[in-house]
């Protein structure tokens, strides 16, 4: 299989710029193309909604098929990965058709997915609820996480980076200190990372990172931290006010957020992702492509 590398993200984040916002489409058209995407063509790669799926001992896909549909947690503030255009009410993302394609795994096409916007902090409660069938939304896996529910994957590996003014002296995490007012999402691994490691740093959390980002610009903040690939879009979004500032201080590895004990259907999702190189591929090209960045698809966890 294959190893994600976006060390590079922070070199590249002026031609990010374009990438993260501007080869994003919507769902894939029916006939298993990407519907008007400027990173893939009629005769591109492309998933398809399966048919006669039977994933016997899945309490999760048992739900899926008495309630006709699938239920999907995600992020829709996170340009290029998982993200909510309020005026057209269109759905972007690298993280949104990795659960379009799980979907269609599964059975189920655009019209039968309902996306369930979930904060960082109530993740693990909605999926142990049942409120979601699983969750995909830059979902780091952590040891603590995994008390409570699974992961497939990863599919994506990124770090934590910081994102600060245009005109800020703040280079890296070494600049960091009691006069630096870090931001993140509340219960996100990144904010986390914050407190554990730099406790002297005073830090401000919101449930969302477009919020975040809003204080930033306000000069309420001095920097957002949270993963490279996330900090870029933004930076994409504000490309006079924001930078993307030091080097990745964490390897964050993205999962599935699934049902605890739900081995069948992980595995399932395992085996799309290992045996669907190709269609990875295709969907980070779509969404993240144009931004130049040199990636690899990492392998799934071995089975436990």
């Amino acid at each position: 299989m294959r190893t994600t590398r976006l060390t590079a993200l922070l070199g590249l984040a002026a031609v990010a710029t374009l990438g993260l916002t501007a080869c994003n489409s919507g769902s894939p058209a029916p006939g298993g193309t990407a519907g008007g995407s400027e990173g893939t063509d009629e005769s591109s790669v492309w998933f398809e909604t399966a048919s006669d799926v039977s994933l016997e001992g899945s309490p999760t896909f048992d739900r899926i098929t008495e309630r006709g549909g699938v239920i999907v947690g995600v992020k829709e503030d996170q340009p290029g990965l998982g993200f909510l255009d309020v005026t057209t009410n269109e759905r972007t993302g690298f993280d949104i058709d990795i659960a379009r394609w799980i979907a269609a795994s599964l059975g189920y096409g655009e019209e039968d997915i309902t996306f369930q916007p979930i904060a960082s902090a109530n993740r693990e409660q909605a999926i142990v609820n049942g409120d979601i069938d699983y969750y995909v939304g830059t979902y780091s896996i952590t040891d603590k996480r995994k008390e409570q529910i699974d992961f497939a994957g990863p599919y994506f590996i990124t770090g934590q980076g910081l994102l600060v003014a245009s005109d800020s002296d703040i280079a890296s995490e070494a600049d960091l200190g009691p006069d630096t007012n870090v931001c993140s999402a509340t219960g996100s691994t990144p904010i986390q990372n914050i407190k554990a490691n730099f406790p002297g740093v005073p830090t401000t959390e919101f449930d969302v990172y477009s919020a975040c980002v809003e204080a930033l610009l306000n000069g309420q903040v001095d920097a957002v931290t949270t993963d490279q690939a996330i900090l870029i879009g933004y930076a994409a979004l504000y490309p006079d006010e924001l930078k993307v500032v030091g080097e990745p201080f964490s390897e964050e590895r993205y999962g599935v957020g699934l049902e605890k004990g739900d081995t069948v259907l992980l595995e399932h999702i395992n085996e799309m992702f290992t045996d669907g190189g190709d269609i990875w591929q295709a969907i980070f090209d779509k969404n993240l492509g144009a931004s130049g960045i040199t990636v690899e698809q990492p392998a799934v966890d071995a089975a436990s």
